[in-house]
C-alpha cells in the first residue's frame, strides 16, 4: 500500500504546492494539516474521548480527541473530519453537523526527536444531544483501542495537571479556545442574554410600509398576489445562499419562538438578520450551534436495540463565511485560481460569473444523500482532475425556480401593463434558463404602476471575490410624480461622466441616459437584511451597462422613514447648532438620486495595462463592493455640485446638500466597517475630516467648513475614480486600509448616539403584503 502524501504548507499556513509521504513530513518537519474532531454531548456536558492504540507512533496507548487524522494532499478539511471520524469510530455525519471553531498551530517533537509534528489542526465541533451508547461505536482498532466520556470540566483538570494517561495540550494557550467554547454554551444567564437581544433589537425603529392600490386593475391586484408568493420563494433561497444550514436554523427558531421570551427575542432579532451573524456587530454572532436545529440520524451508527439513533445540532461557524454558501467553506483563493487557470474561456466566464456557485466533487455523494434533488446534480458533474465544479443557479435552486417560475408565469398572464406581462414571462423563463439578460432588458424598459424587481443582482454576499449574486426582491406601486420630477437626473448622465474629476483615458463613452423611477415599497424579500435598502441602480452585468446603462429605483417610503426616525435624530445630537436647521429630506432624497445614478458612469469595462479588457468588479474583487458605494456616494456629492453649477438645480440646496450629507455618514457608518455602504462612508468620513471639510467642536459636534469640502470632494472623487479605472487593487488596498477606520472623534460621536438611543435603521412590516398572501 502506497504511503500516505500531505500537502507542504508554509510557517503561516498556506500550501506550497509541494506534497510528500508522510514519514518524509514527519522527519523533516513539515508543516502540514490535520483535522480534530470533537464530539460533545448537550446534556451531559461530556467530551468523548478515544484511547490511541498501543502501535500509533505518537502518543500511544493515552487519551486523546474523539477523532483525527491528516488531511491528505489535495483533500479538503471538512471531508478528511467526516471520513476520520467514519473510519476510527464508525461514525456517519453530514457535513452539517460539524462546527469549525478555530485553527490550532500544534508544534512539537517526540520520540527522542525521530517525530516532528507541525500541524495546522482545523478543530471541529460536533454537538450530540445524549450520549451514543458504547456498543454502538465501531472501533478501527489499529487506530483506537476505546473510547469513554469525560466531563469536559473534569478533562480540562486532567490536561492542565499534564496528566501522563492523556495527550498533551496547552489549555492556557490555543487550545483553551474550545473549552471556553463549550463553558460558555453550557453557563448561559437567559436573562442576561435577553437583555443583549432586547438592546441588539432596539436598534431598529419598527414602521409599517404600505401603498394605495386603487390605481391596479382587479387582475393586477390578482397578479400582485402571486408576485408576493413567489418573492416568498425568493427569500428561501437566499436564506440558502447565506450558508447552508440556515434554512434548517430558520424553521427551528420558528417552531420554538413561543417557548419562552428569550426564544421570542432570538426569532425576532433573526428575522432582521436573516442569519445568526449580526450586521450592525461586524457579523459577530447573536446565536452558536447551541441555538440551532435538531436532526434525528439513525443511520449513523450501527443500530442498537432500544435507542432511537444520534441527534445532533445542526452546525454554523461562529465567524461568518466570506464565501457564504457560494464556495466550499474551506475553499482558498490559491485553489480557485488554481482551478480557473485551467479551465476553458467559456468555463471561467461561468465560474466567474454572477449565477453559479462552486462545489466540491469530493463532496458529491455526501450531497447527494441530502436530496434526490442533489443526487440528480451530482450525475451530471462532468469529468475533470480538479475538485472544483461549478453548478448555474438554474440546477442548484431548480426546486425553488421551477415554483417561482410557475407564479410568475400566472401572474404575467394576469398583468394588464405590456411591459409588465414581458418582464414577469422573460424572468420566469430566465429563472430555468440561467440566462438573465433579457429579463434585465425587460425590466429596464418596465412602465408600468406595478413596479417589480426580482432575481439575483447584488454581490455582497460574496466576500471572496464579489463574483455571485444573491436573490432579492422588492414589489412597489410607483410614485408617478416624484419619478417625473426626477427625470433631468437620467438624462444628464451623459454630461456628468464627460465632465467627471477623471482622466479622459478613463472616462467611459457609451454612456446612456438612465431611466429612474420612484416606488412606495409594499414587500422586500432575499438579500434585504439588516440595514434596509432605500434605492438601488441595476442590473449589474457589466455587459448590460454596455449595451443599455443601468436603470434605478428610489424607495421614496423607506427613505422618508429613515429621514425621520434615524436622521432627524442624529443632526439633533451630532450637528453643531448653527447648521443643525438646514438637514432636510430633500437634500437627503436628492443625494441618494444621484448616488444610485452615479453607480452608472464612471470606470466599469476597463483596459489593463497589458491591454487585455477586464472589468473594475473583476480586478478589484473583494474591495469592489465598498469601493464603488464610496463612489457613488462622494461623486453622487460631486455631480450635486456640478448640476447646481449648471443652472439645473437650485443654488439653495449647496448648504444643506453637504450637512445633510454629514449627518448621513454617521447613519451609514453605525452599518459596520464590514457592511460595504459603512465601510465606504468611514473612508468618506475620514477622508474629508483629513482635509478640514468636517469640523469637530468642542461639545462633540459637526459642522461642515464649506470653503473646503468642494476641493475635498473632487480629490477623493478623482482618487477612487482612478483606482477603478486603472482595476488597481493594491491602491484600493492601501485607501481603504488607511481611511476605513473608527478614528477618535468619530467614536465618540456613534457613542453619544448609543448613549442616547437613537436608531441605527428601520425593521418594516407590509400589512398589505400579508393581505394578499391570505
Amino acid at each position: 500500500m502506497a504511503e500516505e502524501h500531505f500537502d507542504v504548507l508554509t510557517k503561516s499556513g498556506e500550501k506550497t504546492g509541494v506534497s510528500k509521504p508522510r514519514s518524509e513530513i514527519h522527519r523533516d518537519g513539515d508543516y502540514h494539516r490535520a483535522v480534530h474532531v470533537w464530539i460533545f454531548v448537550e446534556s451531559t456536558q461530556e467530551l468523548l474521548l478515544q484511547l490511541r492504540s498501543d502501535d500509533k507512533d505518537s502518543w500511544p496507548g493515552q487519551w486523546d480527541i474523539s477523532s483525527a487524522g491528516h488531511i491528505s494532499a489535495g483533500d479538503p478539511s471538512l471531508i478528511s473530519a467526516q471520513r476520520e471520524l467514519e473510519e476510527e469510530l464508525g461514525i456517519k455525519l453530514p457535513k452539517d453537523a460539524f462546527e469549525k471553531i478555530f485553527v490550532f498551530l500544534q508544534e512539537c517533537v517526540t520520540n527522542n526527536g525521530k517525530f516532528i509534528n507541525n500541524e495546522f489542526n482545523d478543530v471541529y465541533l460536533v454537538t450530540i444531544l445524549h450520549p451514543i451508547p458504547l456498543e454502538a461505536f465501531t472501533l478501527q482498532k489499529e487506530e483506537v483501542s476505546a473510547v469513554k466520556y469525560v466531563p469536559y470540566e473534569e478533562y480540562r483538570n486532567l490536561l492542565a495537571k499534564e496528566d501522563p494517561a492523556y495527550v498533551p495540550y496547552d489549555v492556557n494557550g490555543d487550545y483553551g479556545k474550545l473549552f471556553e467554547i463549550i463553558r460558555q454554551r453550557c453557563q448561559v444567564n437567559a436573562e442576561a442574554r435577553s437583555l443583549s437581544l432586547q438592546k441588539q433589537l432596539q436598534r431598529y425603529s419598527p414602521v409599517t410600509l404600505e401603498a394605495k392600490l386603487t390605481e391596479l386593475s382587479e387582475a393586477d391586484q390578482k397578479a400582485l398576489g402571486l408576485i408576493v408568493k413567489a418573492a416568498k420563494v425568493i427569500d428561501d433561497i437566499f436564506y440558502e445562499q447565506v450558508w447552508y444550514s440556515n434554512p434548517a436554523l430558520r424553521d427551528w427558531l420558528k417552531e420554538h419562538a413561543n417557548a419562552s421570551d428569550l426564544d421570542k427575542l432570538k426569532w425576532d432579532y433573526f428575522l432582521i438578520n436573516k442569519s445568526p451573524w449580526s450586521s450592525l456587530d461586524e457579523n459577530e454572532p447573536f446565536l452558536t450551534t447551541a441555538d440551532s436545529a435538531v436532526k434525528l440520524l439513525p443511520e449513523a451508527t450501527k443500530p442498537i436495540t432500544g435507542w432511537k439513533g444520534l441527534e445532533y445540532r445542526a452546525a454554523f461557524p461562529l465567524a461568518k463565511p466570506p464565501g457564504a454558501n457560494f464556495y466550499p467553506p474551506d475553499m482558498d483563493k490559491m485553489e480557485f485560481n488554481l482551478w480557473l487557470s485551467s479551465l476553458t474561456e467559456e468555463q471561467k466566464h461561468a465560474a466567474t460569473g454572477f449565477f453559479s456557485i462552486i462545489k466540491r466533487r469530493s463532496e458529491a455523494n455526501l450531497d447527494a444523500s441530502q436530496s434526490d434533488h442533489l443526487a440528480n446534480i451530482t450525475k451530471k458533474i462532468p469529468d475533470s482532475n480538479s475538485d472544483l465544479y461549478s453548478i448555474p443557479y438554474s440546477e442548484i435552486y431548480r426546486p425553488y425556480l421551477t415554483k417561482a417560475s410557475e407564479l410568475l408565469h400566472k401572474a404575467g398572464d394576469l398583468a394588464t401593463s405590456q411591459s409588465l406581462k414581458k418582464l414577469l414571462h422573460s424572468k420566469a423563463e430566465a429563472f430555468l434558463s440561467n440566462d438573465y439578460y433579457e429579463s434585465d432588458i425587460a425590466w429596464m424598459d418596465l412602465d408600468s404602476k406595478l413596479d417589480i424587481t426580482i432575481g439575483p443582482y447584488e454581490t455582497y454576499e460574496d466576500e471572496i471575490f464579489g463574483y455571485k449574486a444573491s436573490f432579492e426582491a422588492f414589489i412597489g406601486i410607483r410614485d408617478d410624480k416624484a419619478t417625473a420630477d426626477l427625470k433631468l437626473f437620467g438624462d444628464n448622465l451623459k454630461l456628468l461622466e464627460d465632465n467627471l474629476p477623471l482622466d479622459s483615458v478613463y472616462k467611459s463613452k457609451d454612456v446612456s441616459a438612465a431611466p429612474i423611477r420612484v416606488i412606495q415599497l409594499i414587500y422586500n424579500s432575499g438579500d434585504v437584511k439588516g440595514p434596509q435598502t432605500v434605492a438601488y441602480n441595476l442590473p449589474n452585468d457589466e455587459k448590460i451597462v454596455k449595451d443599455r446603462g443601468t436603470s434605478m429605483v428610489m424607495l421614496k417610503n423607506v427613505q422618508e422613514a429613515k429621514f425621520e426616525h434615524i436622521l432627524k435624530p442624529i443632526a439633533e445630537v451630532l450637528i453643531n447648532k448653527e447648521q443643525r436647521g438646514i438637514v432636510d429630506f430633500d437634500s437627503f432624497f436628492t443625494h441618494t438620486i444621484c448616488h444610485e445614478c452615479c453607480h452608472g458612469i464612471g470606470p466599469h469595462t476597463i483596459t489593463l495595462p497589458d491591454g487585455q479588457t477586464s472589468t473594475v468588479r473583476k480586478e478589484l474583487q473583494e474591495l469592489h463592493s465598498a469601493l464603488e458605494e464610496a463612489k457613488a456616494d462622494i461623486v453622487g456629492l460631486w455631480a450635486l455640485k456640478f448640476l447646481i453649477t449648471k443652472g439645473l438645480l437650485p443654488k439653495s440646496m449647496v448648504e444643506s446638500m453637504y450637512v445633510s450629507f454629514l449627518a448621513g455618514c454617521f447613519r451609514s457608518i453605525r452599518f459596520g466597517l464590514t457592511e460595504a455602504h459603512g465601510k465606504g462612508q468611514a473612508l468618506q468620513f475620514n477622508w474629508l475630516y483629513e482635509k478640514g471639510a468636517f469640523v469637530y467642536h468642542k461639545d462633540s459636534t459637526f459642522s461642515v467648513d464649506f470653503t473646503k469640502v468642494e476641493d475635498a470632494v473632487e480629490s477623493l472623487s478623482h482618487e477612487i475614480l482612478t483606482i477603478q479605472g486603472r482595476g488597481d487593487k493594491k491602491a484600493a488596498t492601501l485607501l481603504l486600509n488607511n481611511y476605513c477606520t473608527i478614528t477618535g472623534p468619530l467614536k465618540t460621536s456613534l457613542e453619544k448616539l448609543e448613549s442616547v438611543k437613537v436608531p441605527v435603521d428601520i425593521s418594516p412590516t407590509f400589512p398589505l403584503a400579508d393581505a394578499l398572501m391570505n
